[in-house]
């Protein structure tokens, strides 16, 4: 159910931050959804930013997937709202937090979590590269490697939380975790099939494929 062939019909903001603390998004996004919830009428927006090094969990996720004390731990770790197991995210990862009114799309998760899956494989084909799903987890692959993890929230039909894109991280701190609790499958970034792909220029990307899967006009905000 992709609306790419219909006329852009609602506006979206986009955020486009730099570097942004964990916490300071988080409530970005928790302000964000409250006022769209009291008042349906706002625009959509897409947040796009990149994060210091720092792990979260799902609100159900299993302190097994940590390969470290999380009470001795020098990592920051955050337990928050969304569905799935543990990430990682640090610079050099592109970070997408749609906050969207779904009463104006289509009232299905499932539906939902595929069109996030279908912006990340658009982005992909841009520089040649097929992006695979691999159901039933959620996320998409690339010669058998997660280049995106995905995990939302949604309250009332609105959305948060969203997509993770690793474009050119240090990969390293993915090691101390089970990625999404995944064992047997490994990640990887853009960078292995693109040396010297940079966040800024993917940027741009993900907004149009964004505007395309979503059926949005997107505005800089």
């Amino acid at each position: 159910m992709i609306r790419s062939n219909e006329s852009p019909v609602n506006s979206c903001l986009v955020y486009n931050k730099g570097l942004m603390p964990y916490i300071e998004a988080h409530a970005l996004q928790r302000s964000l959804l409250r006022e769209r919830i009291d008042n349906p009428n706002l625009n959509d927006v897409l947040i796009l930013l990149e994060h210091p090094p720092v792990y979260t969990l799902g609100q159900g996720s299993s302190l097994d997937f940590l390969k470290f004390d999380p009470n001795q731990s020098e990592f920051e770790i955050h337990r928050i709202e969304r569905g799935g197991e543990v990430t990682y995210h640090c610079p050099g990862q592109l970070v997408g937090y749609p906050i969207l009114n779904l009463h104006r799309h289509c009232k299905d998760l499932h539906w939902y979590l595929r069109q996030l899956e279908e912006v990340i494989i658009r982005v992909l084909a841009v520089y040649g590269l097929k992006g695979d799903r691999t159901p039933p987890l959620t996320g998409v692959w690339l010669e058998g490697r997660k280049v995106a993890a995905i995990g939302i929230k949604v309250s009332r039909w609105v959305t948060m939380h969203g997509f993770a894109l690793n474009v050119c991280p240090d990969m390293t701190g993915f090691e101390r975790i089970v990625p999404c609790g995944i064992a047997d499958k490994p990640v990887g970034s853009l960078a292995q099939w693109i040396p010297n792909i940079t966040t800024q220029e993917v940027r741009v990307h993900v907004i149009q494929a964004f505007a395309e899967v979503f059926g949005v006009l997107t505005v800089d905000s």
